[in-house]
C-alpha cells in the first residue's frame, strides 16, 4: 500500500536515485530538473511503499496563477508526477493517485481542485489519470515543450464528502 508525504532532507538521498525510462523523460524530466523548480510555492512529494521511496510529485500552489484555463484561484496543480523504472507496473501510480485526494484535502485544505496536464502522446498516463477520478476538460494546453498536452482537473474534496455521508 503507498504512502504520500511531504518530501523532506531525509528521503532526498532515495529521491535522488528515482528515475524513469528514456522515452519517458521527455514528459517528466530527471529527477535534478524537477529538484530544481522546487521552492516554497511548488512543494515536492513523495511516494512510499513500505518507507522506500517509489515515487515523486510536485504540488503547484500557484498553479492557478499561472495556467487560467484553471478558471479557479483556489485550485493546485501536480507536476512531475512519477514512479521511479524499477518500481513501474506495481500498481504504485493507480494507489498513488487515488490516495491523492484525500492526502491533498489534509495539506492542502483551502484548496478544492487540482489540475494536471498529460502530454498528448502520452496515453498511458492519461488513462491512469481518468482512472484515478481525474477528468478531461476536452481542451489542449499548447505551452508544453513536449507538444499539445491535455488539460485535467479532479475534485480534491469528494472524496472526503463521500466518506463522510
Amino acid at each position: 500500500m503507498v504512502k504520500i508525504e511531504k518530501m523532506t532532507t531525509q528521503h532526498l538521498a532515495e529521491v535522488i536515485t528515482l528515475s524513469v525510462v528514456e522515452e519517458q523523460k521527455k514528459f517528466v524530466g530527471t529527477i535534478d530538473e524537477i529538484l530544481a523548480s522546487a521552492n516554497a510555492q511548488i512543494r515536492p512529494h513523495v511516494i512510499l511503499v513500505e518507507d522506500k521511496t517509489v515515487g515523486f510529485f510536485l504540488i503547484d500552489t500557484t498553479y492557478a496563477k499561472t495556467y487560467d484555463f484553471t478558471g479557479q484561484s483556489n485550485s493546485i496543480g501536480l507536476r512531475s508526477f512519477f514512479i521511479s523504472k524499477e518500481h513501474q507496473g506495481k500498481g504504485y501510480a493507480k494507489q498513488a493517485i487515488l490516495a491523492l485526494p484525500n492526502y491533498l484535502s489534509e495539506a492542502y485544505p483551502h484548496h478544492s481542485k487540482i489540475f494536471l496536464t498529460v502530454n498528448c502522446q502520452n496515453p498511458i498516463a492519461k488513462e491512469l489519470y481518468l482512472k484515478g477520478g481525474f477528468e478531461d476538460t476536452n481542451a489542449l494546453y499548447h505551452g508544453g515543450a513536449a507538444g499539445p498536452q491535455h488539460i485535467m482537473v479532479r475534485s480534491i474534496k469528494s472524496s472526503i464528502r463521500a466518506v463522510s455521508q
